[in-house]
């Protein structure tokens, strides 16, 4: 019952990070989460302690099955795999995103948008008036 429980709070906790909007936070609820899933596999073979899968002569009775095990030790490759590749993703991503929101920051949408100071022009831009020079030496 214990098992089961702490499967579930994890599962819960992983979802709850997951559903935040912090890169970091996704990622530890990716880490909890295959946490949980890891100890929903390694459960899967029995939580009755059990003697070595391997040796001279063993009883299938008494044995633990070696195959939880594997499954358990391939997850927990995987989802390291998987969780470099989405800190690589967030912090290549982040950079990204803050040199576009750099750049947009004061550019027009062509769908008539409301800008910055929350005024929306008549054909489309957002707080220009006639007569004053854009960038490159343009007049609107």
């Amino acid at each position: 019952m214990g098992l089961a429980l702490t499967i579930g709070v994890l599962t819960a906790g992983s979802i709850y990070l997951m559903l935040q909007r912090d890169y970091l936070r996704v990622i530890l609820g990716f880490v909890v989460l295959s946490h949980a899933a890891n100890l929903l596999l390694f459960s899967a073979g029995g939580i009755a302690r059990r003697g070595e899968p391997l040796g001279a002569n063993p009883d299938p009775a008494v044995t633990a099955d070696p195959l939880p095990q594997a499954f358990v030790l391939t997850a927990i490759v995987i989802a390291f795999a998987i969780t470099i590749y989405m800190l690589v993703l967030s912090v290549t991503g982040t950079r990204r995103d803050a040199d576009s929101q750099a750049d947009s920051i004061g550019e027009d949408d062509e769908d008539g948008e409301v800008g910055e100071d929350g005024e929306v022009g008549e054909d489309g831009e957002d707080g220009e008036a006639e007569g004053v020079e854009r960038a490159g030496g343009e007049r609107a």
